[in-house]
């Protein structure tokens, strides 16, 4: 982190949010001189930096390869009908600064991979994943739980999505829910657009918590919501003793 000071200009533009109780000055500098790395900027990711980006993060690192395609648009919010072509994370960073000019993006045209995840990781507060493959989530699990940084996996399917947040030494890591990568993850799959904004907007406000630190954030726990019948609720996850990732000792 970083430590600027809160300055007239940003009283003036967080004055509501710095009204929540618990949170006051104190949480917004502390977004303010925060840095996080989001796994693609996608349906979810994208919901995830535009509210952080709205709540006064001071840097965003954004990492998705390739080009904004027509099928983008139906869940991508920081993506547009004009952009189908260029680079995804252009358009991100874009819109982002569009929204809050203060804010600092780094806008990486690249997927996670073990030759960039310790460099991506490097010099971040947090990680939120919203990446589609196994592949990529275990390395920032990996990474995360080797840097002992806040890590928020969000996840969604259909109507379906859920969210929980990791973090080394207290909870199950993602190696610990899931040994091997889940026989039925795909690439593409079906998604609405509303559910990948919903979860989210869940990962920026656990994000928001977690640096904050106020409220109550899903450590040990996993928020899990079905949309097609609005139910909602939270189980309780637990670490795998002979996890070969979190137990491990770097």
């Amino acid at each position: 982190m970083t430590n600027d000071p809160i300055t007239l200009d940003d009283r003036d533009i967080y004055s509501w949010q710095m009204s929540v109780p618990e949170f006051g000055e104190k949480g917004q500098a502390a977004l303010k001189n925060a840095t996080v790395l989001i796994s693609r900027c996608g349906g979810v990711g994208g919901a995830v930096a535009y509210y952080l980006a709205a709540a006064g993060i001071g840097r965003l690192v954004l990492a998705h390869a390739g080009n904004i395609r027509p099928n983008d648009l139906n869940r991508q919010i920081l993506m547009t009908h004009e952009g189908i072509g260029s680079a995804r994370v252009e358009s991100a960073a874009r819109r982002l600064r569009e929204l809050n000019p203060r804010l600092a993006v780094d806008a990486v045209n690249e997927n996670i991979s073990e030759a960039n995840v310790e460099r991506l990781t490097r010099n971040v507060d947090m990680v939120v994943d919203c990446a589609p493959l196994f592949e990529e989530r275990y390395l920032l699990n990996r990474e995360s739980m080797r840097r002992g940084i806040p890590l928020i996996e969000c996840a969604m399917y259909e109507l379906e999505a859920q969210i929980t947040s990791m973090l080394a030494g207290r909870t199950p890591c993602l190696a610990c829910l899931h040994p091997i990568s889940p026989p039925i993850w795909k690439r593409e799959f079906p998604v609405l657009g509303a559910v990948a904004g919903m979860v989210g907007c869940l990962g920026a406000a656990e994000a928001v918590k977690i640096i904050a630190g106020f409220g109550e954030p899903l450590y040990g726990r996993m928020l899990r919501c079905d949309l097609r019948t609005m139910n909602f609720r939270t189980v309780k996850i637990s670490r795998d003793p002979a996890c070969a990732v979190c137990m491990q000792k770097y």
